[in-house]
């Protein structure tokens, strides 16, 4: 059996350890009050002592209490409910009701910060005023600051942390990735070439391991000093083995032995057994051991064991009804750590320490040269499982011989090595299987989307098509259900006898997709089903090949995308045979993918219309992606990259022309991410003439406001909320007579001129003033983050704002008959953010329809009831000849759904 010895290292990998090297431990307290230090007996005999530390948020009652201000190295973090001692915490009072929160703390080495003397070309093209690398990173600040703001339920702020984990993760794969592409392929010469003021690879790698090692730092402190006590005290315990008692750890260990254990391969690593495989982002764990019979005691062994990736990393505790213990778990590492005897016999270990090591998944791809684009894909697939690696995660008290050990296997430098106090993977949190119902303490109210009013009638799903006829509807995920707007137009058209052709266009969609199905029953019934594939979506090229080669089997015609493009809109076209002579076009545009799952929490907008304009476009848009047709401009649509762009400049040029005759000129943009120079050097100009420039840019921004001389017109706001926003909508005031376009594309050089994206224009008043609001509620969201000429950004936490949030209990709540009237959705917004108004809109809207329609079906009644007692006078004043009775025209302006057609 194996032997534990001293020193052991076990605790390194504790994941909810809270020290750092040489202090003393903290260990969360599992109830409010501060637990009276006690020992923890660890595997051998060692010990350490451990504290409870808990700062309560709440008051006695279950209220919000005193707000304070956290900040770090004197920059405010979050605004904070409930009094706490905790150094770096300041009364909000202090600070006159109004706080200021800036994101990232402090600016970022290798960001200018002064632009007071600049000069145009630099401010748009110099790494020193926008590098992507670190205006994402900027981005993840924001994003982790929901974590830190005690307003937000304290289980969404686990979640956020999570996502800032997974960002990373995906950046690293992605981005460091690329960068270490180019470092290894020399380009650090051509930029030495090309212009002084763009970074070489290695400098820019440089500046991102610094900006992480604090991001990181800042994000396992909110998780091990924040979230984590505050989750133990509303009763989600996530312990250390130690901390266990010895009935769970006797039950552990026999779920170990019989479900774990046959799944365990430990790997030697010497002269005999080569360094094993290793997934991305798995977490592994590195063994030294010793043998105790070997004479020579200073060899030392190692021995990897990786995590079986079947599992769940979180081992649920059993129920304990004497305690009242529910949501408990200890991490599958842990159980798997203190059981190493079993495979380990009659070694000695030394120590264990986890470690987790990220490839590189940018592959280089030759589109040009490839036979067939579904083979490429595939293959690179399977080589990005053997890709490079390009980062090492390891537990901050590892020895450096093992990290030597690890980086010369892995091919790495010391550079590329981030030692972690906390967790390895901490985006594995969202896999957490806690079961709790809706409490606001814990989570967000949950949100049921909405059917679209347009659409709630509808009892048979080919009635979409009557509807779609009369009107165009713009649907608003995920605050209007995508299940019966956009999936029912499919759904709905793969059954219609009349529907002759469906074309779609896929990105990324979910697993069990109903689209995916929809198109498959369409094709078995007949229906023409052409379907775009795009292979080449990041993360999700085996996904998509699967699907790919489903529909194919289905008997779908099946294309994968331009050689040198990935196709990026969101487009379906229904064509319906609605007479012998008449082909009818039904049209989907969108801004967001077909995917159920995204729908629930992406913002976006989709477009259904009956356009016979938008439906040439669509479809002359079809021959382009699925044969050989060029076309340079369409009736209504704009496509890039071939026209998007040069229209989107035209009509900023449009407004700068405005501007210098005097007339109210502006442009509002809400995109994801502003990267392209052309449009960067276009907005300046355009702030210089005196239009006024309103960009809603929830990432990256190559942009920078307030710059006197340049930007003194642009204001740049960013909303991160409960849902990610991700609609793109641009809106120009054309002279009083407003244009206004929704789509999939960024106004990002990769969207604009290396993808294929479609924007539409919004035609009917009625949804342009529904966008216009949306625009104005965005600009004016009590929750959004300002980026000021520095580029950071600043949070301004208001005194309505600390008002509204204790007036409802909980930001996670939603508030009913709160907003009166929809044209006051722009102030509502000022209140609770832009999000949580327009939640309430939406309720609003279904309350007055539901109203509106019992009025309808009154006056239906009493017409009816009034049309028997007229026909029967009429009948026998008549001798028995009928005609209409008085009121038979009055059911002309009642609407019905009963259309088959």
């Amino acid at each position: 059996m194996a032997s534990v010895a001293q020193p052991l290292l076990l605790q390194t990998c504790a994941v909810f350890r809270t020290q750092r090297r040489g202090t003393q431990a903290q260990v969360p307290s599992t109830s409010g009050r501060a637990r009276t230090p006690s020992r923890a007996l660890l595997p051998g005999g060692q010990s350490i002592t451990v504290h409870g530390r808990f700062a309560p948020r709440r008051r006695s009652d279950g209220r919000l209490g005193h707000p304070t201000v956290r900040s770090v190295n004197g920059s405010v973090l979050a605004v904070e409910e409930g009094g706490s001692e905790d150094e770096g915490e300041l009364p909000a009072e202090e600070l006159g009701g109004s706080y200021a929160v800036t994101m990232p703390p402090t600016p970022m080495n290798g960001v200018r910060t002064d632009l007071s003397e600049i000069d145009l070309a630099t401010l748009v093209e110099a790494d020193s005023v926008y590098n992507h690398e670190l205006s994402w990173m900027s981005f993840n600040w924001r994003v982790l600051a929901m974590s830190l703001n005690h307003t937000v339920p304290v289980y969404e702020r686990l979640r956020f942390l999570a996502i800032t984990a997974k960002n990373l993760d995906e950046f690293f794969a992605k981005r460091v990735g690329g960068l270490k592409r180019q470092q290894a392929a020399g380009v650090a010469n051509l930029v030495s070439k090309k212009r002084e003021y763009l970074r070489t690879p290695s400098r820019q790698l440089e500046l991102i391991a610094e900006a992480c090692e604090a991001f990181v730092r800042q994000q396992t402190e909110t998780l091990m000093d924040d979230v984590l006590p505050e989750l133990r005290n509303m009763g989600i315990h996530l312990y250390n083995y130690y901390e266990l008692e010895d009935e769970d750890r006797t039950q552990l260990r026999e779920w170990f032995v019989n479900e774990v254990e046959p799944l365990l391969t430990p790997l030697a690593i010497d002269p005999g057994h080569p360094f094993p495989y290793l997934t991305s982002l798995a977490v592994n764990m590195a063994i030294v051991l010793k043998d105790p019979e070997d004479p020579d005691q200073s060899k030392s062994l190692l021995s990897i064991v990786n995590l079986p990736p079947s599992m769940q990393r979180w081992v649920k505790l059993p129920d304990n009804k004497e305690t009242g213990r529910r949501n408990a778990f200890v991490p599958l590492e842990h159980v798997v750590i203190y059981n190493l005897d079993r495979l380990f016999g009659g070694m000695e270990i030394q120590s264990v320490n986890c470690f987790r090591a990220t490839r590189n998944a940018d592959v280089v791809r030759n589109e040009e040269e490839a036979e067939d684009l579904l083979e490429m894909m595939t293959d690179e697939v399977r080589e990005r499982r053997f890709a490079p690696f390009v980062r090492l995660e390891v537990n901050e008290n590892i020895s450096e011989e093992l990290v030597m050990t690890l980086t010369t296997k892995l091919n790495l430098t010391a550079s590329d090595v981030y030692y972690m106090r906390g967790p390895l993977g901490v985006g594995d949190l969202f896999s957490l299987p806690v079961e709790f119902g809706m409490d606001s303490h814990l989570m967000y109210k949950h949100w049921a989307p909405l059917t679209h009013i347009s659409l709630a009638a509808i009892k048979q799903k080919r009635e979409i098509f009557k509807i779609i006829r009369t009107q165009d509807i713009l649907v608003h995920h995920p605050y209007q259900s995508f299940a019966t707007s956009t999936q029912l137009l499919v759904e709905a058209a793969a059954t219609d006898p009349k529907v002759v052709a469906i074309k779609c266009t896929l990105y990324r969609t979910s697993s069990d997709s109903p689209i995916i199905d929809a198109l498959i029953k369409a094709a078995e019934h007949g229906v023409q089903v052409a379907v775009l594939v795009e292979l080449k979506a990041r993360f999700d090229e085996a996904r998509n090949v699967g699907f790919a080669n489903k529909l194919e089997d289905a008997g779908c015609n099946v294309a994968y995308g331009l050689v040198g493009l990935k196709t990026h809109c969101k487009t379906t076209l229904v064509i319906r045979q609605e007479a012998p002579n008449i082909l009818r076009t039904y049209c989907h545009i969108g801004t967001g993918n077909y995917n159920p799952s995204t729908a629930a929490v992406y913002t976006d907008y989709g477009l259904l219309t009956c356009d016979p304009d938008l439906g040439k476009d669509v479809m002359d848009l079809f021959k382009y992606l699925t044969g050989y047709h060029r076309q340079q401009r369409f009736r209504r649509l704009l496509v890039a990259p071939t026209s998007m762009r040069q229209t989107y400049m035209a009509l900023i040029d449009q407004e700068i022309r405005n501007a210098q005759a005097g007339m109210h000129a502006e442009v509002t943009c809400k995109v994801n991410g502003i990267d392209d120079p052309v449009v960067t050097s276009k907005l300046y100009e355009a702030s210089q003439a005196g239009v006024k420039v309103n960009l809603i840019v929830r990432g990256i921004c190559r942009v920078r406001p307030k710059v006197p001389g340049f930007s003194d017109n642009i204001r740049i706001v960013s909303v991160i909320g409960r849902f990610l926003e991700h609609h793109r909508v641009v809106r120009y005031e054309n002279g009083g007579n407003p244009k206004y376009f929704i789509g999939s594309a960024d106004w990002m050089t990769r969207n604009l001129m290396r993808r294929v994206e479609v924007a539409t224009p919004i035609l009917d008043k009625n949804l342009q003033k529904e966008v216009d609001m949306v625009l104005q509620a965005c600009m004016n969201d009590a929750h959004s983050w300002e980026m000021q000429a520095d580029g950071r950004y600043v949070q301004t936490v208001n005194s309505i704002m600390l008002k509204t949030i204790e007036t409802f209990g909980e930001a996670g709540e939603i508030a009913d008959d709160t907003l009166q009237d929809e044209d006051d959705l722009p102030e509502r917004a000022t209140q609770v953010g832009v999000q949580m108004a327009l939640m309430e809109c939406y309720k609003l809207q279904r309350k007055k329809h539901k109203k509106k329609s019992r009025k309808a079906s009154q006056v239906v009644r009493r017409t009816k009831r009034r049309g028997k007692r007229t026909f029967s006078a009429e009948r026998s004043s008549d001798g028995g000849e009928t005609r209409p009775g008085r009121h038979a025209g009055s059911m002309d302006d009642i609407t019905y759904f009963s259309d088959t057609n």
